[in-house]
């Protein structure tokens, strides 16, 4: 393993020759978006996962399992196949648990290229309620009719897990791993980050406000409305790639190191 993950000099780097223009473009897109999370608090020490396909392959990037998200770049994401074997040359392995059920998802979900997984406070907490997350917020509402349920199982290494994940998850985008965390299908990893943030507002209000009284109620034709509504999904306003950018560019700010 190398001894400083950030070791290269940014004035003198340059894009491996082995790897596509378009392959290199996604490792900088989902390492900007590792550090995002990372900014948001969406971390978890070096654990939890984004998974990415390649555009045009069967292979998809992950993080390297030691790191933490903030020293994620484009150069060490590690590249797998659909089964977690390892792709070409990485000084990092993966993290066994992260790969269980995201394999199974990009294998048998068509639209399935961006997996996301992540143990946030707010919506670890809902994923640990009996009644779960609860339609009573602006955010929670357009999430109407997007949410599934998989029973805990305990830690995700064992692979026949995976298919009672995709059976769970159905048709739906997102699914909460009860007592354990969401996962959240994208089509692309911009749409999958909008999923990802609404879920994470949602549950921060729903924690917020039961903790000052009862929630109030919102009607089931309010709720189709603001799931039917939300820009979140609209491709006229980018479908979360506006968003995502906006917050990548505030990432780079900090520090521009997951370009390299």
């Amino acid at each position: 393993m190398s001894a400083n993950p950030l070791a290269r000099d940014p004035a003198n780097f340059n894009k491996p020759p082995h790897i596509s223009d378009i392959e290199w473009e996604t490792r900088v897109k989902l390492a900007g978006t590792y550090r995002v999370f990372a900014m948001l608090g969406w971390d978890e020490s070096i654990y939890n996962h984004i998974s990415l396909r390649v555009p045009g392959t069967e292979h998809f990037l992950i993080n390297p399992f030691g790191l933490h998200y903030t020293e994620v770049t484009a150069s060490n994401l590690v590249k797998v196949d659909v089964k977690g074997n390892l792709v070409g040359h990485s000084d990092w392995p993966i993290n066994p648990a992260g790969f269980t059920f995201h394999g199974k998802i990009h294998e048998q979900v068509a639209d399935g290229h961006c997996v996301m997984h992540v143990h946030t406070t707010p919506t670890l907490s809902v994923c640990c309620l009996e009644d779960g997350l609860s339609y009573t917020n602006f955010y929670s509402a357009q999430l109407w009719q997007r949410i599934a349920w998989h029973d805990f199982e305990g830690i995700t290494l064992r692979a026949d897990e995976g298919d009672r994940i995709l059976a769970s998850a159905g048709n739906k985008q997102i699914l909460m791993l009860k007592n354990h965390g969401p996962v959240v299908i994208g089509a692309t990893l911009a749409q999958a980050f909008s999923l990802m943030w609404l879920l994470n507002r949602a549950c921060e209000v729903q924690l917020a406000t039961q903790s000052m009284g009862k929630p109030q109620p919102i009607s089931e034709d309010v709720l189709a409305s603001c799931a039917a509504d939300s820009l979140n999904f609209d491709p006229r306003y980018g479908a979360g790639e506006d968003a995502l950018a906006a917050f990548i560019r505030r990432a780079e700010k900090l520090d521009p190191s997951f370009r390299y």
